[in-house]
């Protein structure tokens, strides 16, 4: 799946053009053929420059921040276990090539199973609550029915991958939490208490995705006291 306006690597092999076996006589050629064996005489040409555009064209295109994409199937492990002991880091990547050849080649989240959690952090914050970085922060959640979010989850990627929130910075990552009625996908963030930031990323977040439902968000700290009896700090 690719967007419209997302770079894409260029090719700069050229087909050779071959010699026609049927042909009688290999040394003659027709007037006019374009066929350019090399240079003439008294013609320069720029090799360097025909190796640095080669160059440009397979360079890739960084990310700001390296990000990490971490899997967790908890329903398929037992009732005693321990949230997150079934987590697991997938895939590091760094550029806009090594995102797109992940999402082309990953599930979507209507394609993952009932139970599944699906994570894209910035690389070295684990998706936890207990992580340094996430402790003291929160997050704002998107509801949609079962199978509709696939859309607003590469959206939202694009969106935070590129950095395109005024504050990328207090961004941890975001979570797509799969189950059967419904999907939730749950954008963290650092510092629940800056009420400036979080309202900020809150309203970008909706316009990027045309979300129009109102949408909450949840300290950590209450989630962890309070689990679902938790209430929205804030909401947009």
């Amino acid at each position: 799946m690719v967007v419209e306006g997302t770079p894409k690597l260029l090719s700069t092999s050229v087909a050779e053009d071959k010699p026609n076996p049927n042909t009688a006589n290999p040394n003659s050629r027709p007037r006019g053929d374009e066929e350019d064996e090399g240079p003439e005489e008294g013609e320069i040409v720029d090799e360097d420059e025909s190796k640095r555009s080669s160059a440009v064209l397979l360079q890739p295109h960084p990310l700001e921040h390296p990000w990490t994409f971490w899997f967790d199937n908890f329903s398929a492990k037992s009732k005693q276990a321990t949230w997150g002991s079934s987590m697991r880091s997938v895939y590091t990547f760094r550029t806009v090539e090594e995102f797109w050849s992940l999402y082309n080649n990953i599930h979507h989240p209507s394609k993952l199973a009932v139970g599944a959690d699906f994570y894209c952090f910035k690389h070295k914050i684990e998706p936890k609550w207990e992580d340094p970085v996430c402790a003291n922060g929160g997050k704002w959640t998107m509801n949609f029915q079962r199978g509709k979010s696939d859309t607003c989850w590469l959206y939202t990627l694009l969106a935070m991958i590129g950095e395109q929130f005024d504050h990328g910075d207090e961004i941890c990552g975001v979570v797509v939490n799969v189950r059967g009625r419904q999907e939730k996908i749950a954008l963290w963030t650092k510092n629940a208490a800056n009420e400036a930031a979080q309202m900020s990323i809150g309203k970008q977040w909706k316009e990027f995705l045309d979300y129009n439902d109102t949408m909450g968000f949840i300290f950590h700290e209450d989630a962890k006291k309070l689990e679902r009896a938790a209430k929205n700090r804030y909401s947009v």
